[in-house]
């Protein structure tokens, strides 16, 4: 007879259900801003503990630096070695002396005779008038040759093979060694081996060196983060005790990392630039005096940019690797 009430379970479920996204939104910015601030507060708090002890943060940089700025200095040596040896390296050119008899047409029949070969890219005759030239404009005996009663230069043939895979010699240099108006064949490719195999092992032996630099620069952060490890070991131990995740411990340790290897990756180009313009005005005249035009270059761009991001990952590598020991020695399980 009387009408039944409602029961609760009847009004919960007709109740619309909140939606999980508007459950799940909230608690994800409220995680993300923990996050943020968490990091915040370490990449700040880590710099103000290194500026609070000025001089040791700075002879631990310096260090790092010069650690870095070696083989930086290294390979810049290198690389301009490498350019200026490049076209000593390139020229192949066989330079062919005929024998004082020969006169013009002999040398025009042998360059002929050359141009038509597969081997050869190209031929270049030097009579004896325009050698005695060049030596006069080259010597600075131009006073003393004008007592010359004849020239005593002979006919000249500059040749250039073409380029051939895996060949120590050219084939066309027996040939012309074979040749019967052939006085000197001049052909230097020992030297250049020589100087191919010197830059390889130059290159090989910077890389190893950088190598163990990179190494000692990473021992040197494991080292310091390590003794400011134990100078707040009671700190870290009170963390611990109240919860701190092992992230929260080390993150402000690996921001010292970090700062520490931004420090010294600074520091290493103001050396390497320093360097380049104190030896860049002696270096020109030098060259200047052989008079070679060859144009020095220093540090690229995108190198002198990777540098201090190089640098920073040592850091923080070094940095990760003191911070691991220290918590597993605390937690061995």
């Amino acid at each position: 007879m009387f009408a039944k009430k409602p029961t609760g379970n009847r009004l919960k479920a007709t109740a619309p259900p909140p939606r999980a996204a508007e459950r799940a939104a909230p608690r994800r910015r409220l995680g993300f801003s923990s996050w943020r601030d968490q990091h915040l507060y370490s990449f700040f708090s880590s710099l103000g503990r290194l500026l609070a002890r000025p001089w040791a943060t700075a002879l631990t940089a310096l260090v790092m630096g010069l650690a870095l700025a070696l083989p930086l200095l290294f390979l810049i040596l290198l690389d301009n070695a490498r350019a200026l040896a490049g076209g000593w390296q390139d020229a192949r050119e066989i330079t062919v002396f005929l024998k004082p008899a020969a006169d013009a047409q002999a040398s025009a029949a042998l360059a002929a005779k050359l141009r038509m070969r597969g081997d050869v890219a190209a031929v270049k005759q030097t009579t004896p008038e325009q050698g005695l030239e060049e030596f006069r404009a080259m010597s600075g005996f131009s006073d003393a040759l004008d007592v010359l009663q004849f020239n005593p230069l002979p006919h000249v043939l500059i040749v250039t093979p073409r380029e051939t895979q895996g060949a120590v010699e050219p084939a066309v240099l027996a040939d012309l060694r074979a040749e019967a108006q052939v006085d000197l064949v001049q052909y230097d490719a020992a030297w250049r081996r020589r100087l191919g195999a010197i830059l390889g092992l130059s290159q090989r032996s910077v890389l190893v060196l950088a190598g163990l630099l990179a190494l000692a620069t990473l021992l040197v952060v494991g080292n310091t983060v390590r003794l400011d490890i134990q100078s707040r070991a009671e700190e870290i131990a009170v963390m611990q005790l109240i919860g701190a995740s092992p992230g929260f411990v080390r993150r402000p340790f690996l921001y010292t990392g970090i700062w520490y290897g931004l420090f010294s990756g600074a520091l290493a180009l103001i050396v390497v630039f320093a360097v380049q313009w104190a030896l860049h005005a002696p270096v020109n005249h030098l060259l200047e005096s052989y008079d070679n035009r060859f144009i020095l270059h220093g540090l690229p761009l995108l190198a002198a940019l990777a540098v201090p991001v190089l640098s920073a990952v040592l850091g923080w590598l070094g940095a990760m690797l003191a911070t691991a020991r220290h918590l597993a020695e605390a937690h061995p399980d």
